[in-house]
């Protein structure tokens, strides 16, 4: 076998070896063959250790058998779903059963926002269980007792799914977008809920019945999304905790590949002498590649917070080939609508153009700013970055600030921290001393326009800077939060995030962990410094991972919509009386 191909087989094998025997033997790679071999080859060593493909699977029918935390699912294929799109149709189909079956029914709130809920009475258990057997055997749909009843043969809740999966089987949405049926008990005058919900888990029997919105019953849904369900009156109160204001999204984005944006950076750098002395990290090739990030970027956006309203995405006037422009929800800004007369353009200073950012036209109040690497990891919703009354959260790093002056030797992010620390302290007497992660940056227009009116000279002086200066403030990423939490107008946050820089070899075992657990909030793919020997393999690992990762495309691509229509879900006209059993609960 040619060593090549070696190399090849041996990812195979892995990528079927258990999960624990995988990791042990990349650590004994990582801890003994790892540091015996040039840097510029560690990376390569760990990918074909830890390979990040799905494992094979067998499709059949359009439909694939995958294996998920809950078991083996049948998933129906689809290239271009989406979980709010699933999650809906869930819904649908076990409403449209009850109705056609003449079983009362009413939408509730569900404790987790991704799934849906509604409720039943529990003297039409034995015949909700026989339409929901009948429901998931027809469209192989999953069935699942979600919890017991205080008798335990009975269930008190059950969740009902159609998986669809990717055609590779990366990644399958189902029971975690299931639709849950309660069984409400009758006590005297009032129905008693099994289980707790955000609202009330008890109601009379004579509470109205009316008609509600999606955004009543919980924040996973697009904000201007009309689809109304039956409900009880009092599950339409607005709680305390509600978001209500609009919040878009902003991303800055560059395609450090395209021969006019090169020939101008060119022209620039000639103009400013003062760069090479400086810092190499200022004009530094890996601060303007682009490994398509921002395309799983939008796709995790469309994914996992379907509530953003409209995303703007400033650029130097270029636009990803693959990106639909005439999306109504996207728009693309060019670096001229918010410099206008101030500033210097063409600018090649991400601190210079997160200085204008509050500028664009149409903008929400609150905003969520989005470097291209920065990816959101799982469902999250509004409250996890704004306070109900308008205070954005701020996620401060562990990483600290080096309390030394300003010198010529810091890199420009730390030039541009110690710049943010030294405007806070002669303002508000406080020591900075943490800086921030990199996750979306809650942000609010008015708080950026405050910072500019305040510290004019400063701000002023970052858009004019057309590389990163050492004279620099980072606005949006450091000093908004600082000054917003210092003027009472943001509050600290959590967020779970993962940080992981492309050159160290340690990677593949990070994104493989991410993959299999998929338990971040958001994560972020830096390469700080590349060794021009290991691009390559950095852009291998890019490329591996994200697809993987978020395999569904985004209605923010070109051929989503022809995608849309290969797998459109048959709809079953009728339940065949098939008998089915029950889980076993016992």
């Amino acid at each position: 076998m040619r060593r090549k191909d070696y190399g090849v087989a041996l990812r195979q094998v892995l990528r079927l070896t258990p999960w624990s025997v995988r990791r042990r033997i990349f650590e004994t790679v990582e801890a003994r063959v790892l540091p015996r071999v040039a840097p510029e080859r560690r990376l390569r060593i760990a990918r074909t250790f830890m390979p990040l493909g799905p494992m094979r699977t067998r499709v059949v029918d359009g439909r694939i058998r995958v294996r998920t935390a809950a078991g083996v699912l049948t998933a129906r294929i689809d290239p271009a779903a989406d979980p709010a799109g699933i999650r809906r149709r869930n819904l649908d189909r076990v409403v449209r059963a009850l109705d056609e079956a003449g079983v009362d029914w009413f939408r509730v709130p569900c404790g987790s926002p991704a799934r849906t809920a509604v409720a039943v009475r529990s003297s039409d258990r034995a015949d909700v269980l026989t339409l929901l057997r009948r429901l998931a055997i027809a469209d192989h749909g999953s069935l699942r007792v979600a919890q017991r009843g205080s008798q335990r043969r009975e269930p008190a809740v059950m969740a009902i799914c159609w998986p669809v999966a990717d055609p590779g089987g990366s990644l399958v949405l189902g029971h975690d977008l299931a639709c849950e049926v309660e069984f409400w008990r009758e006590q005297g005058d009032r129905l008693v809920a099994p289980r707790r919900n955000p609202v009330a888990d008890s109601i009379p029997v004579t509470e109205p019945v009316t008609i509600a919105t999606e955004p009543v019953f919980g924040p996973f849904c697009s904000p201007d999304d009309v689809t109304a369900y039956r409900t009880r009156r009092i599950f339409t109160s607005v709680d305390p905790d509600r978001i209500d204001f609009a919040i878009d999204v902003v991303y800055t984005w560059v395609d450090g590949s395209d021969p006019d944006w090169q020939r101008r950076k060119q022209r620039a750098l000639a103009e400013n002498t003062w760069v090479g002395g400086v810092s190499a990290q200022a004009v530094n090739d890996s601060r303007y590649t682009s490994r398509d990030e921002l395309r799983y970027s939008l796709r995790a956006l469309h994914c996992f917070a379907p509530w953003v309203r409209r995303i703007f995405l400033v650029t130097d006037d270029q636009v990803p080939a693959w990106l639909d422009r005439e999306h109504p929800r996207l728009t693309v800004v060019s670096h001229r609508e918010i410099f206008g007369d101030t500033g210097t353009l063409p600018t090649f200073n991400s601190q210079a153009i997160e200085s204008r950012l509050h500028r664009i036209p149409g903008l929400a109040e609150h905003f969520l700013y989005l470097n291209d690497d920065v990816i959101l990891g799982r469902p999250v919703m509004p409250g996890q970055f704004f306070t109900p009354g308008g205070l954005t959260k701020f996620f401060a790093s562990a990483a600290r600030v080096d309390t030394a002056p300003r010198g010529p030797a810091d890199r420009p992010a730390d030039s541009a921290a110690k710049n943010n620390r030294r405007l806070i302290q002669e303002t508000f007497g406080r020591m900075l001393t943490r800086k921030m992660m990199h996750t979306p940056h809650p942000s609010r227009r008015s708080v950026i326009a405050e910072i500019e009116q305040r510290f004019t000279e400063q701000v002023t002086a970052t858009a004019g800077h057309q590389f990163r200066h050492p004279d620099d403030i980072s606005l949006l990423s450091s000093l908004q939060q600082y000054y917003a939490y210092l003027t009472g107008k943001a509050a600290p946050g959590k967020i779970r995030y993962l940080y992981t820089d492309l050159a160290q070899p340690v990677t593949p075992l990070q994104l493989a962990r991410l993959l299999r657990g998929r338990n971040m909030d958001a994560f972020c793919l830096n390469d700080v410094d590349a060794h021009s020997a290991a691009v390559a393999d950095q852009e291998a690992l890019v490329a591996e991972f994200l697809p993987a990762y978020l395999p569904f495309t985004s209605p923010f691509e070109l051929h989503h919509r022809s995608l849309r229509t290969v797998a459109a879900p048959r709809q079953p006209v009728g339940s065949p009386d098939i008998p089915m059993k029950l889980p076993d609960i016992s």
